[in-house]
């Protein structure tokens, strides 16, 4: 067996309390969740002084701009908005993935809120979901105080107000973790619903598919025993018990959302690559990392050498840490989750200061540090977290009220 095996439960053993043990879950989890949403708050809070400072809106801010804005327009309108530029990019609403936008347009139609606010409610909660659910996972690998500081390492992450936007991020984030979190306790049909959801969310619901698909493959056919002997032995294996029933329909479930958006787009704009032609209009796309590298080398050659340097060194932070979580042998499905997310947000071409929006998702590579936090006195620990949250605080306001996140 994989080394899933260490944290999960028996193949087809589940929980017939899980309605009563939710709210003990719960219950567990509100310290990291009260701790995740008074960063979050921070970050509001000093968002909101430094753009009464500029004479800017906060609540625009955080919900009508950018990405929030077309995700508004969906929800209001439907699909079928292009816009095209004089430089001869066009932008189709059909790039954006359509669970937010069906979100926005149901809370819109359940409470006063317009769509840019709905976007907003939206994200707010499922950051906490989002929170809960990496909680759930740091708790169950490493312990109540891993989990606690995997989830305040995720809320202080400099680009952490983007889970305080209008955006898919905190939504997919929420799924996955869930998804993974699944994965890890055998809910075979749970994972692969969720993860037919995060496809539906965002192009990086590939992630959770592999996940789902290379954790069953790996359950099913453990090392050393890929050889099976003759094809009914075959069949056998993959239906002959109720728990490789409820995986295969896992695995069958965990592409519907993401291949049924991307095959609607073909029919929709007459194409089979029509989602590909949708990204390619956006100048987005993937030419594995060549793009980036250019971009990286040119700084380096230029007169933004530290710019580059930084770059440079995030990216080897990045590999470097993931390769520690391998070394480390942490569960297959977070290992094949953020190992696809990584590689998809450093080999995606396009605007490259998107790259750390990109890359907030991939929240299984802060268990090393979260585990080193967990060691530590708590004092020292809140205080460590507390000077990065009100640093990330800053930056999220300084970054909003400036370029900002594309």
């Amino acid at each position: 067996m994989t080394e899933l095996a260490r944290t999960d439960v028996p193949a087809g053993r589940h929980d017939d309390r899980t309605g009563r043990a939710v709210p003990a879950t719960l219950r567990r989890a509100a310290p990291a969740l009260l701790a995740y949403t008074g960063t979050r708050l921070l970050g509001v809070v000093v968002l909101a002084i430094w753009a009464a400072a500029t004479d800017k809106s906060w609540y625009t801010l955080l919900s009508g701009r950018w990405d929030a804005v077309w995700y508004s327009r969906i929800a209001e309108d439907g699909y079928g908005y292009t816009l095209r530029l004089p430089d001869g990019s066009v932008h189709s609403d059909l790039a954006f993935f359509p669970l937010l936008p069906w979100l926005e347009r149901l809370v819109s139609a359940l409470t006063p809120l317009g769509a840019a606010g709905a976007g907003l409610a939206v994200s707010w909660i499922a950051s906490l979901f989002a929170a809960w659910g990496i909680f759930a996972i740091g708790d169950r690998l490493r312990g109540r105080r891993v989990g606690t500081a995997l989830v305040v390492l995720w809320a202080v992450l400099p680009v952490g107000i983007v889970q305080s936007m209008a955006y898919s991020e905190s939504l997919f984030t929420a799924l996955a973790a869930w998804a993974v979190y699944a994965l890890l306790t055998g809910r075979w049909v749970w994972a692969g619903a969720l993860a037919a959801a995060a496809g539906l969310t965002r192009p990086v619901g590939a992630a959770v598919i592999a996940a789902v698909w290379i954790t069953a493959a790996a359950s099913l056919l453990p090392a050393g025993r890929w050889r099976l002997a003759g094809r009914w032995r075959l069949v056998w294996r993959l239906i002959g018990r109720p728990e490789h029933r409820r995986m295969l329909l896992g695995v069958a479930l965990a592409p519907l959302g993401w291949l049924g958006y991307v095959v609607w787009v073909g029919v929709r704009t007459g194409s089979v690559t029509g989602y590909l032609d949708v990204q390619s209009g956006w100048r987005n796309g993937f030419d594995g990392g060549v793009a980036f590298a250019r971009f990286t080398w040119d700084l380096l050659a230029g007169p933004s050498f530290a710019a580059g340097l930084a770059m440079l060194i995030g990216v080897a932070l990045l590999i470097w840490v993931f390769i520690r979580c391998v070394r480390r042998r942490d569960p297959l499905p977070l290992l094949v989750y953020a190992g696809v997310v990584l590689a998809l947000a450093l080999t995606a071409k396009g605007y490259f200061g998107s790259k750390p929006r990109l890359l907030l998702p991939a929240f299984p590579i802060l268990l090393p540090l979260a585990a080193a936090l967990a060691r530590l006195r708590t004092a020292r620990a809140v205080l460590i977290l507390g000077s990065v949250g009100l640093a990330s605080a800053a930056y999220g306001a300084f970054w909003l009220t400036g370029t900002g996140p594309p």
